[in-house]
């Protein structure tokens, strides 16, 4: 794995290169987008990037864990988790890549 982290200054950077808005309209556009994309979550709604994958919460139920380094058993209260799940076309562009990186 790289250290390589992609910001959101990374992000608005490409919007101003690539699209041709100021850099504070890069900036504002994207942090628009994330904004309603985090909201769409908060209220339980799936969030579905074509070509990219689908954001989705899902509720997990309360339960009985064990603390690794005591082994005391302790409730884990219901919450509420966010997954995702990558599209084909994501998985089969981040396998081409693993595959260029060994070959």
């Amino acid at each position: 794995m790289t250290d390589k982290t992609l910001t959101r200054m990374d992000l608005s950077e490409a919007v101003f290169r690539n699209v041709g808005l100021s850099r504070n309209e890069s900036a504002t556009l994207v942090g628009q987008v994330l904004q309603h994309v985090s909201d769409s979550l908060v209220e339980g709604e799936q969030v579905k990037v074509s070509g990219f994958g689908t954001f989705s919460t899902r509720d997990k139920s309360a339960r009985i864990g064990r603390n690794p380094k005591t082994g005391e058993e302790a409730p884990i209260p219901p919450r509420r988790v966010l997954t995702f799940r990558p599209s084909h076309l994501m998985k089969d562009r981040v396998a081409a890549g693993n595959a260029a990186k060994k070959g």
